[in-house]
């Protein structure tokens, strides 16, 4: 589980930029071109400096010793830096506390975007972002990258902001989904869903994008099925730092538990990417909401507690007495 409160936390939170595909800084390497011995005498050169032994040629693609450490203190590094983005496990009362219960995964979208291999026979334009942007109906916003639940003329309005890779979000969904939807049924609220996908970029892979695309393809069959495609993607996200969502055809297999969802227009649509254009969008406005992290959930622009003064998760009977009583609701 992974986190950065909103305010007042003790991690910083890596900068975001408009282009989060960087490459990698390359390294030179320690040894340097081999210096000629026109003398024959082992050790000398022209200079009548001192020249390393000739070095076995049979071992010049080896890396040395000096190479192995810099690229294990590479790798420690690498794997520090996702440590520090991705939190999991017991914390996730005391960043909860710390959070005021807004943020949990850290948003680092200025890191660079590797794309892990798909399964084979997945389209690799599932999670692209090449071809014309293709709005799905039933969204809302700039370049509909808004996805309201609920009904349209409530009064308040829940807005939820997640990334299908998040395991935060996850636990949220888990332990909240049901009370929160049920709130939006009664008409005490709307839920608009603002979804990211910068766990593509903190950890690589393309499993945020591809979710949300499909998610898009959900949405242009309806909001109900937008959202029972929404909670079934949650009910069974792979662990954060395998790409599973990355492969269309799994993608595709657990659309089939959601009754009437998996059309051919569905289909085509998760299968040639027809909404990768879009989900871009929507993870660009995401980049571009001032939120820092998911799960967020504010209502009427301010922030919902999960958790009380004490770091313990809130029980959904808390949550719900929360919600109805900010909404003025009895």
């Amino acid at each position: 589980m992974s986190n950065t409160p909103m305010s007042n936390s003790p991690m910083s939170n890596s900068p975001k930029t408009d282009n989060p595909k960087t490459e990698s800084p390359k390294t030179e390497s320690p040894v340097g071109p081999a210096v000629p011995n026109p003398t024959g005498q082992p050790g000398a050169t022209p200079g009548g400096g001192r020249q390393l032994p000739p070095q076995n040629p049979h071992r010049a693609s080896l890396p040395t010793a000096r190479e192995r450490i810099q690229e294990a203190h590479r790798l420690e590094a690498r794997s520090a830096r996702t440590r520090r983005r991705i939190v999991v496990g017991a914390a996730i009362a005391a960043v909860l506390a710390l959070a005021g219960g807004t943020a949990l995964a850290i948003s680092t979208a200025g890191g660079g975007t590797e794309d892990a291999p798909g399964a084979a026979g997945a389209p690799a334009r599932a999670a692209g972002s090449a071809g014309p942007l293709v709005v799905p109906a039933n969204t809302s916003g700039p370049d509909g990258t808004v996805i309201t639940y609920g009904k349209p003329d409530a009064a308040h309005t829940l807005q939820v902001f997640e990334d299908f890779r998040c395991p935060v979000c996850k636990t949220f969904e888990k332990a909240h989904g049901k009370a929160v939807q049920q709130l939006a049924d009664d008409g005490t609220y709307k839920i608009e869903y603002h979804l990211a996908a910068f766990l593509d970029v903190n950890l690589g892979g393309r499993g945020s994008r591809t979710a949300l695309a499909a998610a898009g393809a959900a949405a242009n069959e309806g909001v109900d099925k937008f959202k029972q495609f929404h909670d079934v993607l949650y009910a069974n996200q792979p662990e954060e730092r395998v790409d599973g969502f990355g492969d269309v055809n799994r993608i595709l297999a657990l659309a089939e538990q959601v009754p009437g969802l998996k059309t051919e227009a569905f289909t085509k649509a998760v299968t040639e990417g027809t909404y990768a254009p879009w989900a871009a969008k929507v993870a660009e406005a995401f980049n571009s909401s001032g939120v820092t992290g998911t799960p967020t959930v504010k209502l009427d622009g301010t922030p919902v507690k999960l958790a009380d003064d004490n770091g313990r998760p809130l029980t959904a009977d808390q949550l719900t007495t929360q919600l109805k009583q900010a909404a003025g609701a009895r």
